[in-house]
């Protein structure tokens, strides 16, 4: 790749060198689809409370500056795909841990790599914090009723799941899993637009105003407005899983211009799919909105329908939590078993038969890590249970330095761009914007979380 040398001391970074045998056959459709369907989450369901927030004219600009800078970093990630030339260049980088070992060595791809374990880790987190709650009680009790239910029993439910889910032995395995959670984030999240969208319509009035939420002092509106910024930070950026989208493309025309064309129009019916949901959800509750369109109840009625929506969330947590969470098992097992590689416990594989004549593959250190996983993300997902605050400080923390920083620096290190020209200051000034974006979202979200907690 390039005359790449990957460092056999960071195991945890190796990926395949080298074109693979597979032939290639994505269109910019099947791009699209893969990019919505990996940008569409739970995320979705916090998009209202960030409108209401930002008011009626910051909501909607908010929305529309992450959408341009997403794009816009994207495109120049896409370049990044082949080397050295990014058209027709002989190299292929088959993954975004792998062009940045490549266009920046391996002291950045290490960095990089520790970020990217950490946001896999962070945002299995985040998916256990969305639980699930039933609305049969205010159904059939009154929308007043004292409906207490524990969000520390879901997760724990959702967390042994998960150590079941954990144990299939690769991310193949996962095919029918990523498909149905693709499936279930589609259809929540139009209920949750449907819904909004009926309530406007039958209140006969749109609620809400030009600021936005109002708070007890300027300085509280800040912090909300900044956590505001770390949701949809959220639920845009998809540059970690790009390349990989990237390299099913077929080519002609080159990987890099059909890529640019599936981003535009992926982000244009995100964009157009998050205002709608955002809109229509603030329309709907004004300063009342929740911060879970969903979960939060913000709806009650049709109750079989919120149900319904619920369980869909479910489902789809479910699997995106291990299609986050596979790639971060497979980097970390690998690593360990490059490490111990005469170890009987990292290496040595049981088979157990199965009633149905299939057999199960049993390793002890999948059993024990990935159990051991699971647990800590769902101990830390009861401590701090705040489905708006966790995921502004996820969003904020991974948005500049995934996102922004190594897109750019790629994008410079690969086109030569010499120091001090005009492209180069707008870009470093791109960077910085992002920045200050980022650290203003990451500390509103944690004066959001100290604040959740202490109340």
């Amino acid at each position: 790749m390039g005359g790449a040398s990957f460092d056999h001391q960071s195991p945890l970074l190796r990926a395949e060198l080298g074109d693979s045998s597979f032939r290639r056959t994505g269109t910019t459709w099947t791009a699209t689809a893969h990019i919505i369907t990996g940008v569409i989450g739970s995320g979705v369901l916090s998009l209202a409370w960030s409108m209401a927030q930002l008011g009626w004219i910051g909501g909607p600009v908010t929305m529309l500056v992450f959408a341009a800078i997403t794009l816009y970093s994207t495109f120049l990630l896409c370049n990044c795909y082949r080397t050295p030339d990014p058209e027709y260049g002989p190299g292929r980088n088959r993954s975004y841990l792998e062009a940045v070992q490549v266009n920046l060595g391996p002291k950045n791809a290490t960095a990089c790599g520790v970020l990217v374990q950490l946001d896999l880790y962070g945002i299995a987190i985040a998916y256990t914090v969305t639980a699930i709650q039933k609305s049969n009680c205010y159904h059939n009790k009154g929308h007043d009723a004292a409906c207490g239910y524990s969000d520390t029993f879901y997760m724990l439910v959702f967390g042994a799941l998960q150590i079941v889910l954990s144990q299939l032995p690769d991310f193949h395995d996962l095919k029918w899993l990523s498909i149905l959670a693709a499936i279930m984030s589609f259809t929540y999240s139009s209920i949750g637009l449907g819904l909004g969208l009926a309530k406007t319509i039958g209140d006969g009035f749109v609620k809400g105003s030009i600021s936005g939420v109002s708070a007890s002092s300027p300085l509280e509106k800040v912090w909300l407005v900044a956590q505001a910024f770390g949701d949809v930070a959220f639920a845009y950026p998809y540059n970690v899983i790009l390349i990989d989208i990237q390299d099913t493309l077929k080519a002609p025309p080159p990987e890099n211009q059909t890529m640019k064309k599936a981003s535009t129009m992926a982000i244009f019916v995100t964009t157009i799919f998050y205002l709608c949901c955002g809109g229509f959800g603030y329309a709907a509750f004004g300063d009342n909105t929740p911060g879970n369109l969903l979960t939060g109840f913000g709806f009650y009625e049709p109750y079989w329908l919120i149900d319904f929506a619920n369980a869909c969330i479910v489902l789809h947590l479910l699997g995106a939590y291990q299609v986050f969470s596979q790639p971060l098992f497979g980097n970390v097992e690998r690593w360990a078993s490059y490490r111990f590689p005469n170890n009987g416990f990292v290496n040595r594989e049981f088979i157990l038969s199965l009633p149905t004549s299939k057999t199960l593959r049993f390793n002890f250190l999948r059993l024990c890590f990935r159990t051991l996983y699971v647990l800590s993300t769902t101990a830390i997902a009861a401590c701090f249970p705040y489905f708006n605050q966790v995921l502004g400080v996820l969003g904020g923390f991974y948005f500049w330095p995934l996102s922004i920083y190594f897109p750019v620096e790629m994008y410079l290190r690969q086109m030569k761009i010499e120091v001090w020209t005009k492209k180069w200051i707008l870009l470093r000034l791109f960077s910085l914007f992002c920045l200050l974006l980022t650290i203003l979202a990451v500390m509103g979200s944690i004066q959001g979380v100290i604040s959740a907690k202490l109340s």
